[in-house]
């Protein structure tokens, strides 16, 4: 939506008021190591927001089956953990978010880490792109949209998922918080997967308003998906 286009190893995009923030940020990843994440190359000769390209394959709907293994699941959870911990002690006075920060804010969230925006190599994750819409945040946020994407959390209606069984979804839920690290509980997972996504369907509903209609189905959909988890918070936490 951003008009994004590859020139050589640099991706180009429009930029918006957000968009030097989210170049400091960028820039502090990777001087503490993530280089899984893209670097930031300033804006171009038309003012456009320039990162590097980070080289694989970007999964799209319907999502190839090995998306759904449980290294997949891990390796992100590892990812996003190190994010996490290298984003604590970014400096935020001055900055500019897409969107609203969240209490407490103890970390900067990517706020859509999700397999539309994760790099493969040799179906390895090796990258995470599409960071204008990170903010501060709790862990757990980050993490339940996470788990909505990937354990899913997702009614089985919903095509974009996978309709395993609540057993399944139990387990991959612990998995995905077990190889983030202790900081998150996966009981508290599902009931924040639900705010999660109405505030999504609030921000792609104006969205939709302000010219992109093609996403007006998309909000159905989340506001459906929350609700699917809203009655089932207990069992998907496993502690029905």
């Amino acid at each position: 939506m951003a008009g994004a286009v590859r020139l050589g190893d640099s991706v180009r995009r429009q930029a918006g008021v957000w968009t030097p923030t989210i170049q400091r940020l960028l820039d502090h990843l990777n001087r503490q190591g993530l280089s899984w994440s893209p670097r930031p190359l300033g804006q171009d000769e038309r003012g456009r927001d320039s990162l590097t390209y980070l080289p694989g394959l970007v999964p799209q709907y319907p999502l190839p089956e090995w998306i759904w293994h449980d290294d997949v699941l891990t390796t992100a959870a590892r990812l996003m953990a190190q994010l996490h911990e290298a984003s604590a002690n970014f400096d935020t006075r001055g900055a500019v978010w897409q969107l609203p920060a969240h209490e407490p804010a103890e970390v900067i969230c990517h706020n859509d880490f999700a397999p539309y925006n994760m790099v493969f190599t040799d179906e390895r994750l090796t990258g995470v792109i599409d960071w204008d819409t990170a903010s501060p945040g709790p862990r757990a946020w980050d993490l339940a949209y996470l788990a909505y994407r990937l354990v899913p959390l997702t009614d089985p209606a919903n095509a974009d998922g996978l309709n395993n069984s609540p057993a399944e979804r139990v387990r991959r839920l612990r998995l995905l918080c077990t190889a983030y690290g202790t900081a998150v509980n996966p009981a508290d997972v599902p009931a924040v997967a639900v705010v999660r996504l109405e505030e999504l369907a609030a921000f792609t509903e104006a969205r939709a308003d302000d010219g992109h209609e093609h996403l007006r189905s998309h909000v159905a959909l989340y506001r459906r998906d929350a609700r699917w988890i809203a009655a089932r918070t207990d069992q998907l936490s496993g502690t029905a």
